[in-house]
Formats: structure tokens, sequence, C-alpha cells
């Protein structure tokens, strides 16, 4: 008979309990209660829960990041969202390529050159949960599944900025089918950028989680929330229900191998 020694196993990818990641739960609460109000409001109230929705998503996703990767990762995909997004912004806004001509809003605040503030953190807040799944989805191609997801996401977002006077768009030629308000040519413009940004992301930011850290729940719910409110906010609130039909098809179909890989794989990214 022999005798082994019995070492307990390290247990691996320890996650933070809510009460120790606190602020990241209170911000991304404040963030959804602001996302359910908007089809509610109109006037000021509306304009200012547009641009809070923005930014508390945003401080949202960044606080995940620092959680779940630390702080070099946070600030890298910080800086490097917000800079590229404004330098993107500022070349479309003034040659037209290769979103089109548009015109931004002074409902939209700060200006930063005629770039509004709030459009990089927008970016920000939804390429977070974005270069996730396309981590997870698509390893080799984290460019094109990362590019393909911020343009369909755009496909929510474009209409309903367009129909409540944020910014407007000139329309020459062909537009987004069901979406006579926005050329295609921004569709083509998301799919490029994006692609460009993922890019960048992927190969700055490191892969390795911390030791201790959080779960993907906060950017995977934020990413279905997106979908379920802009399905329900176009059939229902915003008068566009083939916009909220067709792009929720295409949003859901993008998301499904993501769903798929999360509910046969180990269940953290």
């Amino acid at each position: 008979m022999s005798i082994r020694q019995y070492v307990p196993r390290r247990r691996i990818g320890q996650q933070f309990t809510i009460s120790e990641a606190l602020p990241v739960y209170l911000v991304f609460a404040v963030a959804l209660l602001l996302q359910i109000s908007y089809p509610l409001l109109e006037g000021e109230a509306l304009r200012l829960v547009t641009l809070a929705v923005v930014y508390w998503g945003a401080a949202a996703m960044v606080l995940h990041s620092y959680y779940s990767f630390g702080a070099k990762f946070a600030l890298r995909f910080l800086l490097i969202t917000f800079f590229y997004s404004l330098i993107i912004e500022q070349i479309g806004h003034r040659t037209g390529w290769p979103f089109g001509v548009y015109e931004y809003d002074a409902s939209l605040a700060y200006q930063i050159f005629d770039i509004p503030l709030v459009v990089p953190f927008a970016w920000v807040m939804m390429s977070y949960p974005i270069i996730i799944v396309a981590r997870r989805v698509a390893p080799r191609w984290v460019f094109l599944y990362g590019g393909i997801g911020l343009m369909v996401w755009d496909l929510f977002l474009d209409p309903q900025m367009v129909n409540a006077g944020r910014w407007s768009w000139q329309i020459d030629g062909a537009t987004v089918p069901f979406q006579p308000m926005i050329p295609l040519s921004n569709a083509f413009g998301w799919l490029l950028t994006g692609m460009g940004l993922m890019a960048l992301l992927h190969v700055a930011l490191p892969r390795e989680r911390r030791k201790r850290g959080l779960s993907s729940a906060i950017p995977d719910f934020f990413l279905f929330w997106t979908l379920f409110g802009g399905v329900i906010g176009n059939v229902f609130f915003f008068g566009y229900p083939e916009i909220g039909i067709s792009v929720g098809i295409v949003f859901t179909l993008y998301l499904l191998p993501y769903i798929i890989a999360q509910r046969l794989g180990r269940s953290d990214f």
C-alpha cells in the first residue's frame, strides 16, 4: 500500500463577488435603466438621456474590462478606441468617405472639431462586447467578425438617431434596405472602419484574463439587450417595424455562433 500526498487543485478563474465589483454593476444598472426610459421620453429629457446612455454604457464596459483583464487592457482599449474613432469621424465628416455625407446636430452637445464628444464614447460602448464575441467565435478572423458586428449594431443605431434629429444624411444613391434615410455607403463605412478597429484592438490588447476577474455576463447581457431593445423599440415605439424585424434577424444570426460557443464550451472568455 502506498501513501500519496494530496495536493488540492488550485482554483482557476475565480470570480469577483457582486459586492466586490459593485461599481461595475451599479454603473451598468444605471445604463440599462436609462435605455429603458429612452422610448418613454421626449424633448430635453430625451436629449439628455441620449447622451447619458452612451457615457454610462461606455463607463460600464471600461470598468468591466478593468476587472476582467486589468488596467493595461482597459487603458489601451479606451485610448485606442477613442482616438481611432475620433480620427475616423473627422475624416468621414470632412470628406464624406467612407460613410457618406452627414452632419451632426448641435443637440449632441460638446464637440471636438465638429465631432460630438459622445460619438467616440459610443464606439467605446459597443466595441468592447463585440471584440469579446469576435475573439470567442473567430479567433483567426477577429477583424472581420468584429467589423461585421459593429456594422450590424449601427443598422439599429442610425435610423433611431436620424429619426430623433441627432444627425442627418445626404442621400445621393442606394440606401440600406428598409432604411431610406440611411445611405448604403454608411454600412460599407462601418464594416471597413470596424475591421480596422478590431484589427488594432486584437493586436494591442492582452488576451490573458486576470487570475481573478469577472465573467462575460455584463457585456453578454448588454449585447442581447441591444438586440431586444432594438427590436421592441422599432416595432412598438419608433414606427419602424420593418427595421426592427429585419435587423433583429441579422443581429440574431450574428450572435448565434457566440451563443452556441458559450453553451457548448467554457462560459468564460
